[in-house]
């Protein structure tokens, strides 16, 4: 029985899209064995065994990829020496045929450990541009998967010829979302006028959104049926405004949330979007700016906007700009289609699983 070792962590957004290729991956090879790499912070384990997909998870000890000065650089370099350490006792106690990177910090040490006992890297890269993890890992792959065919210009020409235009893997639950099952756990009526607006803030609440939110909420409120996602850090704000859903999580009910939406305000990061996409959702999008983070979702979501798949808005005048055009059933058509077509037909999950069975079998 062949064991396939999947890493990745530090957010979701390193773990639900492997998950999606473990879930194809065990469709298509139902004996294959699944083992998980993360990191020892407690959320990596948490949504590994909520997947219910890994026969194993291991923490390894992990740290941050720094592109400036930093005092913590110097700790976070004994942390990732010790994660190589720990990563390759546990490639060798498990002797996978292969393993699968996710990318971010933690994918780095298993992914160098791999490459000295000769077991094959596969990697993938979910933003437009590679982020330094998937950089370093990149020069050991025998393979990388990229969501944007235009995301090969950041690599040299050697490694071109070693990427695979995949997309990005979506949890195959998002594409059996129920509209009416959503509105049903919104409350929202059959019948009404108004569009559905869905909000996320993030898995931590995004507060620039949650506050663009509380601040228009009377103008939102006017012309759409709001489901807000506040995260685990909402700003304060009325819950009890007429046609305001206001929740803290979507779990299991996500799929049937998003499949009622209309519009969706969202963040720009490569799971919100690509979650989008393969609904057919129009989306209006706040992408984190360079201060909270290396500038991947202005990227992300200046190449929806070039697309015609998204709108890009800035403050509450942009917002209100955005979310005006979003009124027009047939700006919202036309945008839907835009966005399946960077989707594109087959999941991306399954054309990743399906190269990796033809390495494993």
């Amino acid at each position: 029985m062949a064991t396939m070792v999947f890493t990745g962590g530090g957010s979701g957004g390193h773990i639900y899209p492997g998950l999606a290729v473990a879930q194809e991956l065990r469709r298509l090879m139902p004996g294959v064995r699944i083992v998980w790499i993360g990191s020892r912070v407690p959320l990596d384990r948490t949504i590994v065994d909520a997947g219910g997909l890994a026969d194993r998870f291991y923490g390894i000890p992990t740290g941050k990829l720094r592109r400036y000065f930093s005092l913590k650089t110097l700790a976070d370099g004994f942390h990732i020496i010790a994660g190589f350490f720990v990563a390759l006792a546990i490639l060798v106690r498990e002797k996978p045929a292969a393993l699968f990177s996710k990318g971010g910090y933690v994918s780095v040490p298993p992914c160098f450990a791999a490459r000295l006992l000769d077991i094959p890297v596969f990697a993938h890269e979910c933003d437009f541009s590679p982020g330094l993890a998937t950089r370093l890992t990149a020069r050991l792959a025998a393979r990388i998967f990229v969501s944007y065919a235009e995301t090969a210009r950041f690599f040299p020409p050697a490694i071109r010829k070693r990427l695979i235009v995949s997309g990005n893997p979506v949890r195959p639950a998002i594409y059996h979302g129920r509209a009416e099952a959503g509105r049903a756990f919104l409350g929202i009526p059959e019948r009404t006028g108004k569009p559905v607006l869905l909000v996320l803030g993030g898995s931590l609440g995004a507060r620039e959104i949650n506050q663009t939110v509380e601040a228009n909420l009377g103008w939102l409120c006017g012309r759409f049926i709001v489901a807000h996602q506040t995260g685990a850090n909402p700003v304060p704000g009325p819950a009890d405004a007429v046609d305001y859903h206001r929740y803290e999580f979507f779990h299991a009910e996500m799929p049937d949330v998003l499949a009622a939406a209309d519009v969706v305000l969202s963040r720009a990061g490569a799971s919100a979007l690509w979650e989008g996409a393969v609904c057919g959702k129009a989306m209006v999008l706040m992408p984190l700016s360079t201060a909270g983070s290396r500038g991947d979702q202005i990227e992300n979501a200046a190449f929806f906007a070039a697309k015609g798949a998204a709108l890009v808005a800035d403050g509450n005048t942009g917002i209100r700009d955005a979310l005006e055009k979003m009124l027009d059933v047939d700006e919202r058509s036309r945008m839907g289609e835009a966005v399946r077509h960077i989707a594109g037909s087959e999941p991306p999950a399954t054309g990743i699983a399906k190269s990796l069975a033809g390495d494993l079998s």
